[in-house]
């Protein structure tokens, strides 16, 4: 099933096996299928809340959850739809704070595909459609002051691009990723993630490379939209906190409880937009407490004891971390080289990698190369991914001691056994949001 969706709920499993069975089964591109649904569905997408939509190849999840929390710490309430989701369906469609129940959400599901319908008179909507197509609808029924929602893949053809008027856009960091939907040049990406543009809607944009800032200038200008540059209408320095200036003045910021040196970009990008759009009045307090208290799963998140934890000798650090394509593994392996050598001592580090087979492992390794004391490559149960050995040998040839294990609590077995039990290690996993799912409900870590 795409994107390894199943439930526990009888109802909702229900639907979504009628999904797959009626879905193309790939990622397909194009607005002519969403908008013909949602069309039968009663255009829902016209009568949402005020929008903040995402794009990026990196970080636009963390962004989303930046502004959930800085606009619900203001005293509003948000819908917000991201994907995918890591252990349950539901995580995708979040009404007004809450998750979506099983029950709506099988009764969506179920609107939705009757809607859609089958044979000649059938839309040929795809997974994801169907999926937006749910959330759009839930979001219009729902009363909410905000609607934050994540594109998917891309920007330009992406079926969250209905959206006609947006409060504002934002475009996270940029990378090579998806080459076969959006291009082989970080030009071409760029453009697709800037088809999100709209017309006297701003666009909050970060520092990219000069020709990729170019390219996305020329998308936006045709479209209408203004953008806002960081390192001319907005800017921010990081070190013991952030400072966010822009026109209407200086904002002091802690840094983010979430791991890593990207994460205060992303907190900023937030920051931009909130201060960008004006449905909304999110005050500096806001977001304060967005830089404190967010949280985002798999994202450098530190695992608590459980069933996969307690496989390793007490004191065992395992980090686990969905980044898949070099520009995150860049930023991963920064902050994970900080937290094994913090100025004293230097802790062993071990990788668990799986990837997708459409994924560069050699791209996603190389940061880590001097960094890894090991790695043990797993399959990507439910998915096309790279064999282990394909993996283990992709490592060894750039240096990294590599092994193939069967299965993640196989690799940290196996982990347990290298060293010095009294120098606990550092495990990180890596190399998809699928696995990070599998992991996630092994290790029996709460999701809300």
């Amino acid at each position: 099933m795409p994107d390894n969706a199943t439930s526990s709920s009888v109802a909702v499993q229900a639907q979504l096996d009628r999904l797959w069975a009626l879905s193309p089964g790939t990622d397909i591109l194009g607005l002519e299928r969403i908008t013909a649904l949602l069309a039968r569905l009663g255009d829902p997408h016209l009568r949402l809340p005020p929008v903040f939509h995402v794009a990026g190849t990196n970080g636009k999840g963390s962004t989303c959850a930046f502004l959930r929390s800085a606009i619900e710490a203001a005293g509003f309430s948000a819908h917000v739809y991201t994907s995918p989701h890591l252990v349950r369906f539901n995580e995708r469609i979040r009404i007004a704070g809450r998750l979506i129940a099983d029950d709506a959400l099988a009764a969506l599901l179920a609107e939705v595909l009757d809607a859609a319908g089958d044979g000649p008179d059938g839309i040929g909507a795809s997974f994801f459609e169907v999926t937006t197509a749910c959330a759009f609808l839930a979001f219009a029924r729902t009363p909410a002051d905000a609607c934050i929602i994540e594109v998917g893949l891309g920007g330009r053809l992406d079926a969250t691009n209905v959206i006609p008027a947006p409060v504002v856009t934002g475009i996270a960091q940029l990378g090579i990723d998806h080459q076969a939907f959006l291009g082989d040049t970080a030009e071409d990406i760029a453009a697709e993630k800037a088809g999100i543009a709209k017309r006297d809607v701003r666009l909050v944009t970060m520092a990219y490379a000069p020709a990729v800032t170019e390219r996305i200038a020329s998308v936006a200008a045709p479209a209408g939209a203004a953008i806002i540059r960081l390192g001319r209408e907005w800017r921010y320095k990081a070190s013991d906190q952030i400072v966010y200036e822009d026109a209407d003045g200086i904002l002091a910021l802690p840094l983010p409880k979430l791991a890593g040196p990207h994460q205060p970009g992303n907190l900023a990008l937030a920051t931009a937009m909130l201060r960008h759009q004006h449905a909304l009045s999110v005050p500096p307090e806001a977001i304060h407490a967005a830089a404190t208290g967010t949280t985002w799963p798999a994202r450098m998140q530190r695992l608590s004891p459980g069933p996969l934890v307690d496989l390793l000798p007490p004191g065992s650090q395992v980090w686990l971390d969905g980044g898949h394509n070099p520009a995150a593994a860049g930023a991963i392996a920064a902050t994970l080289e900080k937290i094994a050598h913090p100025g004293t001592g230097r802790a062993d580090v071990h990788l668990v990698l799986g990837m997708l087979s459409n994924k560069d492992p050699a791209g996603l390794l190389a940061p880590f190369v001097g960094l890894a004391t090991t790695l043990h490559a797993v399959p990507v149960a439910d998915h096309d991914h790279h064999a282990p050995m394909v993996l283990a040998g992709v490592a060894r040839s750039l240096g990294i001691p590599a092994h193939a294990a069967e299965d993640v609590p196989q690799a940290l077995a196996d982990i347990a056994q290298i060293g010095d039990p009294a120098e606990p290690p550092i495990v990180l996993i890596l190399g998809s949001l699928y696995l990070a799912g599998t992991v996630l409900a092994a290790n029996q870590e709460h999701l809300d």
